[in-house]
């Protein structure tokens, strides 16, 4: 006698959490519920839908490959839509970044970039440069050389154990500074914790890793981008390895293509994921220069990067980072992060004069308010009330503990930008009277 399989559901506690919601179809910016609501998509599905929910564009290419070549092993073979999509990536990517890795998600984009990190120095012949510097509040994803990169959190504590040792420096949190400074008196001297740890350290530092400008799941936090420039600075001044992990930050959503761009800074890896498919299927990439590459070409096989997924350069991916692409170049994409950008620069300042507000910040798309409460952190009793308050009122946003945030897909209408804010000052209002 057989029953029905039980689904597992990411971060939810059954004890606690409601009942997923079912959806049936996604148009545009909405989701479309079994019994019958149509919810707006404040945060893009885990922020990896740019374009809309069901673009044709992205789902005729998906389809149209699907006759002809599914997938195939991508040791030792190609095929077209690797390679279109490889001289797309090429034409958008910084410059010197002129070899890609194809994998299957963020996490193992990150987990490529920290192996290709570490075996470019022992391939060099400078084994001792093996340790990792990542900022406080980190998140890089959720298999293990994800989480040791990552910071202590409820998502990697059941895990310290297989977690390996990682440098930690100061991000620049302004609304919690850690050094004691406002904007108003800052020289970023948050980075003198960097200086000190590759002073500390010198010789043995193979690489630094960045969320550059944002980092997300760790609260949205959001960085003046001297921080960024100046630790790539650093970083570089020191011979170390810059990795720029870019998987919510690319395609648009910070208002320049990539982040790094908008901060003038050059990585020598950067990790992509989330948007490149539109939203449409798992698909990643780690960007390298040529310098790191030809540390791993050689007739030493000992010297190959043996790193590799059964899915890596999946034709249908392919074909779906390409239509993505295409859209950028036929649709009016940064037309629309703008209109998303003013509507913030709008209405963030009058939710800013609510009660309980303790902060409101916003970069690109992205913008974030963060909540007054006993401390910040994602198990927020105030987590729940929020989330609960907003699927009743239409609309799709998952609070990261005290931090509201709104990451919309690039074709919200207007209108419904504007009714978010509205739900969530009407949210906040009614927490703050409770």
């Amino acid at each position: 006698m057989t029953g029905p399989v039980h689904i597992w559901h990411p971060f939810t506690q059954e004890a606690l959490d409601p009942p997923p919601v079912m959806i049936e179809r996604g148009e545009g910016a909405y989701l479309y519920t079994k019994d019958g609501r149509r919810l707006v998509d404040g945060i893009s599905s885990w922020w990896v839908n740019l374009h809309g929910h069901g673009h044709p564009r992205i789902a005729d290419a998906i389809a149209n490959q699907a006759r002809l070549l599914e997938h195939v092993v991508f040791a030792g073979f190609t095929h077209e839509p690797a390679e279109r999509l490889a001289s797309k990536l090429r034409a958008v990517t910084p410059r010197h970044l002129t070899h890609v890795f194809f994998s299957d998600n963020g996490s193992t984009a990150v987990e490529v970039a920290l192996k290709m990190a570490i075996q470019y120095w022992q391939n060099m012949g400078e084994p001792e440069r093996n340790r990792v510097i990542a900022l406080d509040h980190a998140y890089h994803g959720d298999t293990a050389g994800a989480m040791a990169l990552s910071a202590d959190s409820p998502f990697t504590e059941a895990f310290d154990r297989l977690r390996f040792p990682v440098l930690r420096t100061h991000s620049a949190y302004c609304y919690r500074c850690p050094v004691g400074k406002t904007r108003d008196n800052c020289d970023i001297e948050c980075l003198e914790r960097l200086e000190d740890l590759f002073a500390e350290h010198d010789g043995e530092i193979a690489a630094l890793i960045v969320e550059p400008l944002l980092q997300a799941a760790g609260g949205m936090i959001m960085h003046p981008s001297e921080f960024l420039t100046r630790a790539a600075e650093i970083c570089h001044r020191n011979g170390a390895l810059l990795i720029a992990d870019e998987v919510l930050t690319g395609f648009g959503r910070t208002g320049t293509m990539f982040a790094s761009e908008g901060a003038g800074v050059t990585a020598d890896i950067m990790c992509v994921s989330k948007g490149l498919t539109g939203g449409f299927l798992p698909f990643a990439a780690t960007f390298t220069t040529d310098e790191v590459y030809r540390a791993f070409r050689a007739a030493d096989r000992t010297r190959t990067l043996y790193h590799g997924h059964s899915y890596a350069g999946n034709p249908l991916g392919c074909a779906a980072a390409v239509a993505n692409l295409e859209i950028f170049e036929t649709e009016p994409v940064f037309d629309r992060i703008r209109t998303i950008e003013r509507i913030h620069r709008e209405r963030l300042p009058l939710l800013a004069k609510l009660p309980l507000v303790g902060d409101s910040r916003m970069i690109g798309t992205v913008a974030a308010i963060e909540l007054e409460t006993d401390g910040p952190g994602y198990l927020s009793d105030m987590r729940l009330r929020l989330y609960n308050f907003f699927i009743e009122h239409g609309v799709l946003l998952r609070p990261l503990g005290n931090v509201i945030y709104i990451l919309p897909p690039y074709v919200i209408p207007p209108e419904e930008l504007h009714r978010i804010y509205d739900v969530i000052g009407g949210a906040i209002v009614e927490i703050s009277e409770q």
